[in-house]
């Protein structure tokens, strides 16, 4: 059978009653412990007979319960409505929170992510920068060292010419 849990709470209730009133009409009551577990202990309660003289101090049945008037019904609907508000209140503000935080997780994440573009840029033009000056040093020196070269050259002509030309006139 499917019960809600009122009706379980309700037959619990209603059983822990009925046991009050046995261990206080009993004279002789025993307790034995079943079993120890993580998830609670188990006992066994053994009663004895209700004593002939004895009169039950709890009432085997639960009170009844009160009729409840028009004014507490709306009072308790009124609160309970109350209380829906402040939890879905509640609810808001914190997933307000929620996505405040996660804005300023992304801002902060974008930021250094443009930072570190901005470091890696700089980085980069500084290496072109030092490679194009020394790619340029490295082209002077070899123009000099063709302007040396083409002056030798020039040189041996020269002499060269000079000495076929002294050849001739000899």
């Amino acid at each position: 059978a499917n019960l809600t849990c009122v009706e379980v709470r309700k037959r619990r209730e209603a059983s822990f009653v009925i046991i009050r009133a046995w261990i206080f009409l009993c004279e002789d009551i025993q307790v034995k412990e079943l079993d120890k577990r993580a998830s609670g202990q188990a006992f066994e309660v053994i009663l004895g007979s209700p004593a002939p003289d004895a009169k039950a101090e709890f009432p085997l049945s639960p009170p009844p319960k009160k009729d409840l008037s028009l004014e507490e019904i709306q009072r308790k609907l009124e609160a309970a409505e109350e209380r829906r508000k402040s939890h879905e209140a509640e609810v808001l503000k914190h997933l307000a929170e929620k996505r405040e935080h996660e804005k300023e997780v992304l801002q902060k994440a974008l930021e250094e992510s443009n930072n570190f573009s901005k470091m890696a840029e700089e980085k980069l033009n500084q290496k072109m920068e030092a490679n194009k000056e020394k790619r340029s040093a490295i082209m002077a020196a070899m123009n000099e060292k063709f302007k040396e070269k083409d002056k030798k050259l020039e040189e041996v002509r020269k002499n060269k010419e000079n000495k076929e030309v002294s050849c001739e006139e000899n």
